[in-house]
């Protein structure tokens, strides 16, 4: 289980396919730190750490999660949001972000709003896609405020200290990012649905 406070901003150094599967190198802070077999969270996706070597780190991605996620758009030098798993007795200072992602989506605009960003995205929604007007919302494995969902869109508010140390400061309108919705309101919704049959 994931928190969505991102610990460490990493680098793809590579990219090497092998028949359906891909495998990502990573740089970071944290990969010296890391061990095989441990499940970190790239952008919002669990995935399973197979590989260590000069301060990098290897995962690999199969076909499912390279269609479900964007990780099939990753090239060498892009900027990844990395986050450990939560220790048992650690502060849930995010929300309950399993890594498991839901959907992408795209980012529609920017606006910088006196000293805070404001970022719009466009998704498919979906009766098991909730969003609540101030409730949770993981991006590209960020704990976030969701503002005023409508439709197919929604925004969110980035203080300096999350524009600076997340890969938000680097999205721009057509980018896509990773969606995970709040894991509560998809049991709800799974509740209702399996209900009112």
């Amino acid at each position: 289980m994931f928190t969505g406070i991102i610990e460490a901003l990493g680098k793809v150094k590579s990219v090497e396919k092998d028949r359906l599967n891909v495998h990502f190198t990573i740089e970071s802070p944290i990969s010296g730190e890391l061990k095989i077999d441990q499940s970190v969270s790239h952008d919002g996706v669990c995935l399973t750490v197979v590989g260590l070597a000069d301060g990098c780190h290897t995962v690999t991605a199969v076909d499912e999660t390279l269609r479900r996620t964007s990780l099939g758009a990753w090239t060498a030098g892009k900027s990844i949001n990395l986050e450990r798993c939560l220790p048992m007795g650690g502060r849930l200072d995010g929300h309950i972000v399993q890594g498991h992602v839901d959907t992408t989506a795209l980012v529609t605009e920017v606006l910088e709003t006196g000293g805070s960003w404001r970022y719009t995205f466009r998704y498919t929604p979906t009766p098991e896609h909730l969003l609540v007007d101030k409730g949770s919302i993981c991006i590209n494995g960020v704990s976030l405020t969701v503002v005023e969902p409508r439709d197919d869109l929604f925004s969110v508010a980035i203080i300096p200290f999350t524009w600076e140390h997340t890969n938000f400061h680097a999205l721009k309108a057509g980018d896509a990012v990773n969606l995970e919705f709040d894991i509560i309101g998809k049991y709800i919704a799974r509740h209702l649905a399996v209900y009112s049959r």
